[in-house]
């Protein structure tokens, strides 16, 4: 990912084999400019569609995932005044309750902050070659995605 102290905005999308930690990312878009910040984490929950869930695998076409994501940080970018936006997304299995996604941006004011971040995780979700192979407590297990963005109730 760039990192920009001064001027030019912090951008930048990864896939993350491993846990990671978000204080160093939310550190990253601490600015001078900027008088907001909001993030969103998605984690990995107990139940989809009324079915316990014991976890879940993500898998993605890493070149692809990669260029789109940077496409949409690009994107909100473009589309509001912000001072940087940030994406991670995990590959690989995890556990219920895992950091799955985070998102975070930072904006001179809180309202672009917080459009941008909603703009990138429903555009991820919608749009990045990132598949979810989740197992069920009854020995099933299913292959979802894409997840299509809803206007009002979003997909975490």
């Amino acid at each position: 990912m760039e990192d920009a102290r001064a001027g030019a905005p912090v951008a930048g999308f990864e896939l993350a084999e491993a846990p990671f930690d978000v204080a160093p990312l939310r550190a990253r878009l601490l600015r001078p400019d900027a008088g907001g910040y909001a993030s969103f984490e998605g984690w990995v929950r107990d139940h989809h569609g009324g079915r316990p869930v014991l976890g879940l695998r993500y898998e993605a076409y890493a070149a692809l995932a990669g260029a789109e994501g940077r496409r949409i940080v690009e994107e909100a970018l473009a589309r509001f005044p912000v001072a940087g936006v940030l994406c991670v997304h995990r590959t690989g299995a995890l556990a219920v309750g895992e950091l799955a996604v985070w998102v975070g941006a930072s904006a001179a004011h809180r309202d672009a902050a917080f459009a941008a971040c909603r703009y990138v995780i429903d555009e991820v979700k919608a749009r990045v070659p990132i598949w979810k192979h989740e197992r069920y407590a009854d020995g099933d297990a299913q292959w979802l995605h894409p997840e299509p963005a809803s206007p009002a109730g979003g997909n975490p």
